[in-house]
């Protein structure tokens, strides 16, 4: 059982195409689908699906993907789907109905995450999941710091959200208590993508904390403490103190990044096996 004292947490992984289209990292890989792209020897799915399967706080992994029959084609996962832990999903259109379709019948809670998302860890799982019920939250946004991410690699992001007291980078991972708390999925029906499309803000959150987001005004907890009377829940943001979670493998030079801190942890994870 989760040390937590709840129900272990349901995962989404998103592994569907965006906008339908090849990724230019698949093309170049010749595969199919970015989440079969290999980073450090093994197709980025793989890393993401072995890191929920070893978290303790995790029970069931769905997996959203256009083509589920793709996973039936990567024989390490051919056990966890045998014995009903990894399920794949058909992925939708974008990625609000994505995740209301993975979600259906769900045990909830349910954290969030994607495909490219290879440096997460069960550690970090398991950080996010303990600030989501220290914070009482009914959604969650995972952060970390900019200086963390600079830490963990000097070339890990490039692009931050900047706040009063900090500037932070978003960890591609959610958490949302309940089915109610699907309603804040809605936010990223335009595809999320906040920083680099910033004027989806206005749609998601409002004009006025489109100008405070945009220029920094307030604390990130203060952001968050708008954002939550505006979607009438408790949204918080979780900082996670591993910088590397926020370097998600996006092109060419964040595919090498995460290649090199995951060279760099194969010793310590061989040893730990």
């Amino acid at each position: 059982m989760d040390r937590q004292g709840d129900a272990l947490t349901t995962a989404l992984v998103l592994a569907g195409k965006r906008d339908g289209a090849t990724d230019p990292l698949a093309l170049e890989a010749g595969v199919t689908h970015k989440c079969l792209v290999p980073v450090a020897g093994q197709p980025m799915l793989l890393h993401v699906i072995d890191t929920l399967a070893a978290s303790e706080h995790v029970g069931q992994i769905r997996v959203a993907i256009e083509e589920p029959a793709v996973l039936d084609g990567l024989p390490q996962l051919r056990d966890l789907i045998a014995a009903g832990r990894l399920m794949p999903v058909a992925a939708r259109p974008n990625l609000v109905d994505s995740v209301l379709a993975a979600a259906e019948g769900a045990p909830f809670p349910l954290l969030i995450t994607t495909a490219d998302n290879v440096l997460l860890t069960p550690p970090a799982v398991a950080d996010m999941l303990q600030g989501c019920k220290a914070q009482g939250a009914d959604a969650a946004v995972a952060f970390t710091r900019r200086d963390s991410v600079l830490a963990a690699h000097p070339e890990g992001q490039r692009k931050f959200y900047r706040f009063a007291e900090d500037s932070y980078s978003n960890c591609n991972t959610y958490w949302l208590k309940d089915s109610e708390a699907l309603a804040a999925a809605e936010t990223f029906r335009s595809g999320g993508q906040f920083v680099k499309h910033p004027m989806r803000i206005i749609g998601a959150f409002g004009l006025l904390n489109l100008i405070r987001f945009r220029f920094g005004i307030g604390t990130l907890a203060e952001t968050f403490a708008r954002f939550s009377r505006r979607f009438r829940m408790t949204i918080a943001p979780v900082i996670l103190s591993d910088g590397a979670v926020a370097i998600d493998v996006d092109n060419a030079r964040s595919h090498g990044v995460a290649t090199e801190l995951l060279e760099r942890r194969a010793p310590a994870m061989q040893a730990a096996e």
